[in-house]
């Protein structure tokens, strides 16, 4: 059996904790099983190694950043496997390019082409424990890239799927993933199974368990995912496919996501070809728009409401400058929050919405935007309230149940 285990930043936050992780690969070994281990950087090590390229530079080149961030991993898995030698396995550590990891072009925001697996299948048959610094890769033109933030994830799935590993566990340091934040709802529950689709909406949304590009890649490979916490044996939670689970809870979890931030445009021309413009531009600087409302046009026109990731901000302010002329105000509010309901159950049973619609309300919870998919219902109210609306959303539907 092969597996493949990643460790995140809190599990390799120092030396001691590094040998923690050393000995829960040994046990894995001595078992038998072939293992790939993905790494992180120490925890804090990438936010402070981002802050010295900020020294400098309020926007440092790319380039030069991902040869910094990318440092970090690589410090981790020599680290592991050293510890490993001294437990007497044989070890060794990879970087990004090293294990074969080839990306496009997009510095600090890389997308994985393809893997070369030759190297780790012939270090795998002379039975060495392969330890490879996660969150890089490199491009086709040999530049060193790095794969945006929780990338680390995103590499052990990506690799998994590649080798034909017969597990990817992502270790963190959380039992696993629960029906909402237990830091916000202490009644929360872990979850045992859960599907690709519903897990893929609570990371897009805003759970931080998992990073929503390695579910997806984990959907696409079908990658059996396990996410289990690295300081103690608890069984974790299987991410799987809909149909190895038996029985399916109307709403399995509750997100919020605090980083968000709405843009306004006020009486914009209602002509068609406008929104292209608008969001071409910013697709142009690789912003990606998460929820979009449209008012009915009046008078020849409109008005214009989007979300956004909070960090680009200020990047979006910069694009839309262009527009100020044209339209009577942009307005930006960074003081909301995503709050979403997900569930598979959702897709057969009606009412959930309004039902989440009258919780809110009887708490006097304005919403100011609304997106639905099958299996989602997301909300943007005010950040002030967003904790009070996941513990009133998490009662609703008694998830504690």
């Amino acid at each position: 059996m092969l597996v493949v285990q990643k460790y995140g930043g809190t599990s390799v936050g120092d030396c001691d904790r590094i040998s923690n992780v050393a000995n829960r690969v040994a046990e894995t070994k001595r078992k038998g099983h072939g293992v790939v281990v993905v790494v992180s950087a120490m925890s804090g090590e990438t936010d402070k190694l981002l802050g010295y390229t900020k020294h400098f530079s309020k926007i440092p080149n790319l380039r030069e950043s991902d040869m910094v961030l990318s440092a970090g991993e690589r410090v981790t898995s020599a680290l592991l496997a050293i510890a490993l030698e001294e437990l007497g396995f044989k070890a060794i550590s990879l970087s990004g390019r090293g294990a074969g990891i080839v990306t496009d072009n997009s510095h600090t925001k890389a997308r994985i082409q393809h893997i070369d697996t030759t190297k780790l299948n012939e270090l795998l048959a002379k039975d060495y424990i392969v330890v490879v610094a996660g969150f890089q890769g490199v491009s086709e033109s040999g530049e060193v890239t790095t794969l945006g933030r929780g990338g680390s994830d995103l590499s052990a799935v990506a690799l998994a799927g590649a080798l034909g590993a017969d597990l990817c566990e992502i270790y963190t340091d959380v039992d696993g993933v629960y029906t909402t934040d237990p830091r916000i709802e202490p009644k929360a529950k872990k979850i045992d199974k859960i599907s690709y689709d519903e897990m893929l909406e609570l990371a897009s949304m805003g759970a931080k368990v998992l990073l929503n590009r390695s579910v997806e890649m984990a959907k696409k490979l079908d990658v059996n995912l396990v996410t289990r916490n690295s300081f103690n044996n608890n069984e974790g939670t299987l991410i799987t496919k809909e149909t190895e689970i038996m029985e399916h809870p109307i709403v399995s979890g509750i997100a919020l996501d605090k980083n968000q931030a709405r843009v306004s445009i006020c009486n914009v021309e209602d002509r068609p070809g406008i929104a292209a413009e608008i969001f071409g531009a910013l697709s142009e600087v690789n912003i990606n728009v998460d929820m979009i409302v449209q008012t009915i046009g009046r008078d020849g026109k409109t008005d214009l409401d989007f979300t956004i990731p909070e960090v680009e901000l200020e990047n979006v302010k910069r694009v839309l400058k262009s527009f100020e002329g044209s339209v009577e105000s942009i307005d930006y509010d960074s003081d909301i929050a995503k709050v979403s309901i997900v569930g598979v159950g959702m897709k057969s049973h009606s009412g959930v919405a309004s039902k989440a619609f009258r919780a809110l309300a009887e708490d006097n919870i304005n919403i100011m935007m609304i997106s639905t998919s099958e299996i989602k219902v997301s909300m943007i109210i005010s950040l002030k309230y967003a904790e009070l609306a996941i513990r009133t959303l998490h009662a609703t539907y008694e998830l504690e149940k």
